[in-house]
Formats: C-alpha cells, structure tokens, sequence
C-alpha cells in the first residue's frame, strides 16, 4: 500500500518536472521532502488507526500450573514459566514465518503452526535441556533435543560451540518416545496452543501499533527540526 501512495506522490510531482522544463522556478528540494513526509504521516496515521481498531481474540488464561513471565509481551524472552519439582521450564514461542519468511502456504496453515524453544533447567546444573518443538491445535512434535549453556537465550539460533547431541531423527524410536513422554509429564502439549496462539495475536499486535508510532515520530521529529 506505502508503495502505491509514494507511486501516487511521485505522479504528482511530474508537473514540477514540466514546469521546470519551461523554465518557471522549480520548488526547492526542502518543499519536495516535506511533501513526501507528510504524505508518508498521513498513511502511518491511517494505517495506526485501523490497527487500533482491530478486535483481540478472547482473553484465555495459560493451562495451571503456567504463569506468563512479566513483561513477557514488551521483551523477547519466554513467555510461560512453571516449577516441576527443582527444575524451572521456560517456553519462548514463534510462528513458522518469523523462521522462514514465506513460509506455509496459501491456506493459512503457519498460523496454526508454532514453534516452542522449552528449556529445562536445574540448579547447580551450567547446562540447560532445551527442546524445540512443533505445537499444533492438536498434536506436539520435537524437531530437537540438545544440551545448552543456561545463559544462552532459549530463542538463540547461534552455532553452538561444543557438541550438543544427535540429530533427532537419528535417534532410536524409544528414545524419542521417552522424550515425548518426559516433555508431556511437565506439561509441554498441545493444551498450550490455543493460549501461545492468542499471546502471540497481542504481542504482534503491540509490536505493529508501536512500530507504526515510533516511525511516525521519528518522521515528524525530522520534520520539525527541518522547519527550524
């Protein structure tokens, strides 16, 4: 849509051109900039206001005994926390376009597709047992299972440096049965998805809205101390 109103602003610029061409005066370049500023304004103003506008899912509350971390809709941490016996589990989630962009298809299905970092960690322990996991309406997959330094970000895509584990595929089916099972004892199934699927609606929801406002400021702030 931007693409069309800057196509727009430069049709209504060509005039210029001709005028020039005849030899008339040719506005300044401060004139031309302050026009696409405020035309760009105009279309992050429009754009804020039908995204204020739009309607939250219905409030759900995270299956017992998770909690949503503080401040977890305004940062990039996990988003649900639970104590199972001494260890503390963390989830951090993402939908399948914020790691392939495209991704999905045209029906829609990455939207019923998340991607859950679950990290697993004791005290005393340096490392973390870290799963990344497949949640859909109605089922729970594991892509991988690897030991982690507990001060690595659960959502860290960085290349460890030491050896982590094995390919998850590789491993024999009874392990991966057992793992299943010990993710699924503390909690970790498809009963998070429809809570992850609304927090993630909100959170990308506040991340537009703020982005809309903190470029509009950052534009007319420009502007104004051009003007002075």
């Amino acid at each position: 849509m931007w693409r069309k109103v800057l196509t727009g602003a430069g049709g209504a610029l060509q005039p210029w051109r001709t005028i020039a061409c005849r030899r008339f005066s040719m506005p300044s370049a401060f004139s031309a900039s302050s026009a696409v500023n405020s035309i760009l304004l105009h279309s992050l103003k429009e754009h804020y206001l039908e995204v204020s506008k739009m309607t939250p899912p219905p409030k759900v509350s995270p299956p017992s005994p998770f909690t949503v971390l503080k401040g977890s809709l305004d940062g990039s941490g996990p988003a649900l926390t639970r104590t199972y016996g001494d260890e503390e589990i963390n989830i951090s989630v993402m939908r399948l376009a914020n790691i392939i962009p495209g991704g999905g298809d045209d029906d829609g299905d990455d939207i019923n597709q998340l991607f859950l970092h679950v990290d697993v960690s004791k005290p005393g322990q340096t490392d973390s047992l870290h799963f990344l996991c497949g949640l859909y309406p109605d089922a729970l997959g594991i892509h991988s299972v690897s030991l982690r330094p507990k001060s690595q970000s659960s959502g860290s895509l960085e290349v460890p440096k030491k050896y982590i584990g094995p390919v998850y595929e590789d491993l024999d089916d009874r392990v991966r049965d057992a793992l299943h099972g010990y993710i699924e004892e503390r909690g970790v199934n498809e009963n998070l998805f429809h809570f992850l699927q609304a927090w993630l609606y909100v959170k990308d929801h506040r991340r537009l809205m703020r982005w809309f406002k903190t470029v509009g400021s950052f534009i007319k702030e420009r502007k104004q101390d051009t003007d002075a």
